[in-house]
């Protein structure tokens, strides 16, 4: 059934461009989504609705519930959740102890091993290593059965089956090795498929989907930008990239500063990789169109030339970029340190990032890729700029 499409509105100020889709693409990193969470009420404020969302782990959790609910629900459903997440860290120490922050972060972090995230995960009773060989409990930590709880409160899943938001949730199969996406617009979905986008290891057991044991999409790819991309290539599309870690950084001074930093170098969306890539195609796609106009009229109607035609020419597309850069002083266990201090600063600092783009216009920087796309990153460069708001 072909899907209708939804005329995306121009980020505003911006010369008034009409996009077959406005894409919001959400990247993993546990704890981090919260800055997802605010970039997304920060476009939200400003008349920004996506027709389709696509994420991979904590991003598929952030978008299933963009997705499961209508528009006027979305920020307070992400809200709710991350509320729920920090809910056993709640204090937010005063300015006075700031210097006490990585320490009261180092707590949280050893609470949420210890006792798990409210709604989301919890501890098995016995460790996997005394459990029955086979059973999901000889292969993970924790159970993710209060996230299937969660999932079934804040989403409607009817509403994200009828289509009027696509969904696509990125997972790896355990036994293949397959990079798969989980798509609305192809096969209904349910709780088990944002579990199994999110099911970590070895920390969260392998979800079962048809049959099928699914991990965390991050594992294959941490970010879902290819699957949109190649997916809906004949569609020009508006694509917000929302990513929690930064490939860009300083040079490590501690051992814990490189643990850190390894961490974003490996999940981290491969930036010159993606430009390479995308350059290459356009080029070929640009010889593709050269060869098929020295055809003769009466070639042009053979099945194998118009198949050639039709993937010689892609839509337009902006690709904006929303990187995380807020230093929350959590160190290398920044991904799993669900204080509510930190969850506010990274929602704030989201939040905060999408109105300063927006109040200096920073999209007018875009550069061309290739021939019909363009690129801009919107996050703030002054560091000043980008400490969150207290």
């Amino acid at each position: 059934m072909a899907r209708t499409r939804k005329a995306a509105a121009p980020i505003p100020s911006l010369p008034v461009v009409k996009f077959d889709n406005t894409i919001l693409v959400l990247q993993g990193g546990g704890a981090l989504g919260a800055y997802q969470a605010g970039v997304f009420a920060g476009l939200a404020e400003a008349g920004i609705v996506p027709n389709w969302v696509a994420g991979v782990s904590i991003g598929a959790i952030n978008a299933a519930l963009i997705a499961g609910n209508p528009p006027e629900r979305r920020v307070e459903r992400l809200r709710e959740f991350w509320e729920r997440s920090s809910a056993w860290a709640p204090f937010k120490p005063p300015s006075s102890l700031d210097s006490m922050r990585p320490l009261f972060n180092l707590y949280s972090a050893a609470s949420a091993v210890s006792f798990g995230i409210p709604g989301f995960f919890s501890p098995r009773m016995l460790p996997p290593f005394i459990a029955p060989e086979g059973s999901l409990a000889a292969l993970s930590f924790y159970d993710t059965e209060p996230l299937r709880a969660t999932l079934n409160e804040l989403a409607d899943f009817d509403l994200i089956n009828s289509k009027a938001v696509r969904l696509s949730l990125g997972a790896v199969n355990v036994c293949t090795g397959e990079s798969v996406y989980f798509d609305n617009t192809k096969t209904p979905l349910g709780p088990e498929h944002v579990m199994a986008s999110g099911a970590l290891p070895p920390g969260f057991p392998p979800v079962q989907v048809d049959g099928e044991w699914y991990w965390d999409g991050g594992i294959s790819s941490n970010t879902p930008l290819w699957y949109v991309v190649d997916e809906a290539y004949r569609e020009s599309g508006l694509v917000l990239q929302i990513d929690v870690f930064s490939g860009a950084g300083a040079l490590p001074q501690n051992l814990s500063q490189v643990q850190e930093r390894m961490k974003d170098l490996q999940y981290a969306s491969k930036t010159r990789f993606n430009a390479a890539r995308v350059k290459q195609q356009e080029a070929l796609r640009a010889s593709l169109r050269r060869v098929l106009a020295m055809l003769p009229e009466e070639a042009r109607s053979d099945p194998d030339v118009e198949q050639l035609a039709a993937v010689s020419t892609r839509g337009e597309v902006m690709l904006v970029h929303f990187t995380n850069r807020h230093d929350t002083r959590s160190s290398d266990f920044k991904d799993y340190e669900f204080s509510r201090a930190t969850v506010l600063d990274l929602w704030e600092g989201g939040h905060s990032d999408v109105r300063h783009a927006i109040a200096t216009e920073a999209w007018r920087n875009a550069t061309e890729m290739a021939q019909g796309i363009h690129v801009c990153d919107l996050t703030p460069t002054n560091p000043a700029q980008r400490e969150p708001p207290r």
